[in-house]
This record gives C-alpha cells, structure tokens and sequence, in this order.
C-alpha cells in the first residue's frame, strides 16, 4: 500500500450501512448501482475515505447479487472514484479524486475516436493560449528556472541525437508551463493532450528538427519579460506549424511518416 493510498483509508471509517440505497429491479444491475453510488458522490453523501457497505450487506440491501455489486465496485475503481482492498481492514472506499482522473478520460476519448486530431489540434492551441496568459501572471523564478532546465535537457538530448528522449523533455514543458497556472483544471487539460501527442510520436517517430528548441528559447524570454502578447503569439507560431506536419504525416503511410517529424 502506497503512502497516498494509506491516507485515502480512514482510521476507522465511516459508517455507511444506512445510507438510502434503493432496491434494484433493471436488467444491467451493476450499472444501476454504479449510478446510485456516483450520485451519493455528487451529492456528498459519500465522501473521499468513506467505506462502502460490504459486498455481501449491499447485495442484500439492494435485492441484487454479489457478483452485480463486484462487478459495480471493479467499474468505478477503473473509473477512479473507488480503490480496492484485500484483507480484514480492506473493502471499497471512495478515492480522492485527482486530475489523473480527467486525463484518463481524455485519452479514453482519443483511442475511441470520440476525439478527432484536428480537434485536438484547435483545442490545444486554445487551451494553451490561456495557459500562457495566465502563466505571466503567476510564473515565479522558480517555475522559469525548471523551463530553463527542461530547455537545457532537451538541448542536450538534441545534440546527442537522442531524439526520442528530446521529444519526450519537450513535451514535459508543457506540463511544467501548466502547473504555473496553479489551476487544477488547466493543469489536468494539458497533461491529457499531452499523453495523446505522444501517442502521434509513436506512430510518426521522434523530432528531427531544431526549430522547436530556438523557439523555446524566445518563448521564455518572452515569459520572463512579462510579454503575454509575445510569449502567446510564439506559442501559437510553434505549435499550428507543428500540428500541421502532425496532421500531413498521419495521413501517409507509416513507413514514409517515419522520415520526418517536428513536434512541439
């Protein structure tokens, strides 16, 4: 058990056998339990650290099966809002939400194809545009001094033509820019679309192409000038040009995408 995990689990929990669950007649059970047990989240009637009733009291509490109940339990761990226990003390808690939470959907949405790359595509130039704004505001030295080093890291990666290595610190600039903003929302935006462009770098391969490491360079001259309207419009610059070669080499075939690639 992680330290995280040990402070989800109360000293002694919650006691949450009478809460107002309502007996299930629908053909899909463990959906209709899901849906009871989301509810009491939104409406606070469970709350991080609260144990769920057991398997065996819900079951009967709710005129359902074990199985339904287990198979309800293991759907909302995926879904991030429960965590599992073995053993005496262990049983189905609901989890402290994180921002972990929305990057999963957003990936989700991707690999199902809910999400379209051009989609992505205008969605990050939006979302980043407020990110940077809002990041001149807040930035401290501190959060420029990691952009230096990330910048440095990548340099170096580029020089030993590492470029797997230097498209991966690239990317993590933008998670690092994010967290500026001190904005859990923003911050677990860009960490979504973020794993997703890395799943255009497996398909296309790694960058090949300086530009991208000059133009972070200006990027936080810009940031430590307090230039919003400078430090945005090399934002934009860098990424429609990189989102266009994204776009023209999905729709080669792989072995000629595979020649060339800039990212951002």
């Amino acid at each position: 058990m992680t330290l995280i995990d040990a402070r989800i689990m109360p000293r002694k929990a919650k006691a949450t056998e009478h809460l107002p669950f309502e007996r299930i007649q629908t053909a899909r059970v463990f959906e209709e339990v899901t849906t009871q047990i989301r509810q009491m989240i939104m409406s606070g009637k469970l709350k991080p650290g609260d144990r769920l009733p057991p398997e065996r009291d819900l079951a009967a509490q709710l005129g359902v099966s074990r199985s339904s109940i287990r198979e309800a339990f293991r759907g909302l761990e995926i879904a991030g809002l429960v965590k599992l226990y073995k053993g005496g003390s262990g049983g189905a808690f609901i989890a402290q939400l994180t921002s972990e939470v929305v990057v999963t959907a957003l990936q989700d949405m991707f690999h199902l194809g809910t999400i379209t790359p051009e989609q992505l595509t205008d969605a990050r130039l939006w979302i980043e545009a407020i990110v940077v704004k809002v990041a001149v505001e807040r930035l401290t030295e501190v959060d420029l001094g990691l952009m230096e080093v990330n910048l440095n890291e990548a340099e170096k990666a580029f020089a030993a033509g590492n470029y797997e290595a230097c498209a991966r610190i690239t990317f993590e600039f933008h998670n690092i820019l994010a967290r500026t903003t001190r904005n859990p929302v923003l911050i677990a935006n860009v960490s979504g679309m973020i794993n997703i462009m890395h799943h255009y770098i497996g398909i296309i391969g790694p960058p090949q192409s300086k530009y991208i490491l000059k133009s972070r360079r200006r990027f936080i001259s810009y940031l430590r000038e307090r230039n919003a309207p400078m430090a945005v419009a090399e934002m934009e610059e860098l990424l429609r040009r990189a989102h266009r070669h994204y776009l023209s080499q999905l729709e080669k075939p792989p072995v000629l995408a595979n020649k060339k690639a800039s990212a951002a």
